[in-house]
């Protein structure tokens, strides 16, 4: 064989360097140990204990992409997705609620934001003093976010005043970054810019709990702006520039909530595997039936596919740079791994629960938790019709 084929460390690649694997065997004990304990908890208070944030900052797991300048940990994106899917793989509640910090607000702002917003507000969030959020679903405008918003920033003065409101924006009580349009608002959304507020401009606010949708920790709620001043000086990026900036965010997105999938379904597959060997029915275990054995087979193969998609894509998007995505081959492979591997998740998912038989419907099991938090890969980040029609889009092309 070619030597040169075998010796091409520049290209990207969807296998896991040693260093990698060893961050993730890292991760996975030290999450295992903190957070494993916490998910029947949280499914029946329906919040997250107030101590997780900060306990990830204090261990390096938040801005896991951001500079250590800024308090973050400087890690490479894939090496961001290893981490996320530990994380979910133990907590799908915790996992959730973290990439829709850590990639939707913290990496948006990192990318995005001037260095003056960037100190303001990337350390705290850093160090889980501050939890960030993304608004951007309206009460009418979901898969067609952009082209159907109503909420308007209108200039005054220093100030643009904000009115409007955010449906199922995840982590909803925190600074959050939302997105709005300038009045007048224009036929078409391409004047849609970036304002980053905080808790003290949200002058009414509604909460919406929702442990089937966001796995009990991420707490998804409606945020209403009435004559918001947000100062002109936290918008990020350049007025007018926000489409290229939420679909490029969006493919990181995508890319990321890849790995929260395939921790909940390798999660799944673990538990099944073990309950196979343990459960007793015909006076053996049912991992002794080859229906139970080609379930699993299943399970692991499904996995397999998605989790290489999903590694090869998290390598393409390594130094996206700002303004970059939202279009071409790294549009459509995102839309495609995300659209892969939430597939493979509800496939597991299924079969989890029908290997557990009728304790997989018993809402306190692990099981069911995960079948229930699960289902959200198919909606979030764009629904998987939508991710279709990215893919079909960009392959008609020309």
């Amino acid at each position: 064989m070619n030597e040169r084929l075998l010796n091409v460390p520049d290209l990207p690649t969807h296998y896991l360097t040693e260093e990698q694997q060893a961050l993730a065997d890292q991760a996975y004990k030290f999450f295992f140990s903190e957070f494993h304990h916490l998910n029947a908890e949280m499914d029946d208070t329906d919040d997250l204990p107030a101590w997780v944030f900060p306990k990830l900052g204090e261990m390096g797991y938040l801005g896991l992409n951001v500079s250590p300048e800024y308090g973050g940990a400087g890690l490479d994106f894939t090496s961001a997705c290893i981490i996320t899917e530990e994380l979910s793989r133990v907590s799908a509640a915790i996992g959730l609620s973290h990439v829709a910090h850590d990639n939707l607000c913290v990496n948006n702002i990192y990318r995005n934001a001037n260095d003056d917003l960037r100190r303001k507000y990337l350390p705290g969030l850093c160090d889980g003093s501050l939890i960030g959020a993304l608004g951007l679903t309206e009460p009418g405008a979901g898969s067609d976010a952009l082209g159907s918003m109503r909420t308007t920033a209108r200039k005054d003065g220093d100030h643009y005043v904000l009115n409007g409101s955010r449906s199922s924006s995840p982590t909803a009580r925190s600074p959050i970054s939302c997105w709005s349009m300038p009045r007048p608002r224009p036929k078409r959304a391409t004047r849609v810019s970036r304002l980053s507020s905080s808790r003290p401009t949200i002058l009414a606010s509604r909460w919406r709990r929702s442990s089937t949708r966001w796995g009990s920790a991420a707490r998804p709620g409606e945020l209403v702006f009435e004559d918001c001043r947000v100062p002109a000086a936290n918008m990020v990026g350049r007025l007018d520039g926000g489409v290229a900036v939420t679909m490029s965010g969006l493919d990181l997105e995508r890319a990321i909530v890849c790995f929260n999938a395939m921790g909940i379904a390798r999660r799944a597959l673990e538990i099944s595997i073990d309950y196979a060997k343990t459960r007793q029915q015909f006076g053996k275990a049912i991992a002794n039936f080859q229906m139970a054995q080609a379930m699993l087979a299943e399970m692991y193969t499904a996995i397999e596919a998605a989790r290489s998609l999903s590694l090869r894509t998290a390598a393409m998007c390594e130094g996206l740079e700002q303004g970059e995505g939202g279009r071409g081959e790294i549009h459509k492979l995102t839309a495609a791994a995300i659209f892969k591997a939430a597939a493979a998740t509800s496939f597991v998912l299924d079969r989890a629960v029908q290997i557990h038989g009728g304790s997989g419907y018993m809402r306190d099991t692990e099981v069911n938790r995960l079948y229930r938090t699960g289902r959200v890969l198919e909606v979030g980040a764009g629904t998987q019709e939508v991710r279709k029609l990215i893919i079909s889009g960009e392959l008609l092309k020309n």
